[in-house]
């Protein structure tokens, strides 16, 4: 029987790596199979990888139908026995419901991948929706790690450096690379603590380097 099944993680834990790999697992099995994505930081059209893996992917836009799609595919005489979904948190929540219904009526396994909550903590749609419908969810194992070195559990994204929580909740970004110059928009993966704090790796740096105190006065 097929199956809808949703990874999550948050930012650097690997979903876009795995997604690539589980493409690569069942087309080398003779699966054939569609890559779709949403956002992604390499452009449109575009799954990539923090590991600089890329492949070329079906663009989910706002009113993209999974399920016209793929019936019209399978009309043309296509052979689909799976489909790979990135960046699922941006797919909405009647996207979500078409992917659950090509897996019940067409027999095609749906392997969809996604961060869980967004910079405020809050579900995406979309992947509120997939963990009511999915199979089976994973809690991806590859633990990304807060600047401290506790497991990052939060996604949050920076202006300048600085942690914002308000704003629009989609805004494509790429990780802060600790000891780069921070982007204008960024995002960076915390532990709960420090995302309460609001104590971002920028921030936490810039504590470390002011000057102690004098010992009088």
């Amino acid at each position: 029987m097929a199956e809808l099944q949703f990874f999550t993680g948050t930012m650097d834990s690997g979903k876009s790596t795995l997604a690539l790999q589980t493409n690569h697992n069942h087309a080398a099995r003779g699966r054939v199979g569609r890559i779709f994505t949403s956002q992604d930081r390499a452009g449109t059209a575009t799954l990539s990888s923090r590991l600089g893996l890329r492949h070329d992917a079906v663009e989910v836009a706002a009113g993209f139908g999974f399920w016209e799609y793929v019936v019209d595919s399978l009309t043309h005489g296509a052979r689909i026995d799976y489909l790979i979904c990135d960046e699922a948190q941006f797919y909405t929540p009647v996207q979500v419901e078409q992917l659950a219904r090509v897996t019940d009526e067409l027999q095609i396994d749906v392997f969809a991948f996604g961060i869980l909550t967004d910079f405020r903590t809050r579900l995406f749609p979309g992947t509120a929706r997939l963990v009511e419908l999915a199979d089976r969810v994973h809690v991806l194992q590859v633990e990304a790690l807060c600047w401290c070195g506790k497991r990052a559990t939060h996604n949050a994204r920076t202006e300048n450096g600085e942690m914002v929580t308000e704003g629009e909740v989609i805004v494509v970004g790429d990780t802060e690379q600790v000891g780069a110059a921070a982007p204008e928009v960024g995002y960076e993966v915390l532990c709960r603590q420090h995302h309460r704090r609001r104590m971002t790796a920028a921030r936490a740096h810039a504590v470390t380097m002011a000057p102690d105190p004098l010992p009088f006065g």
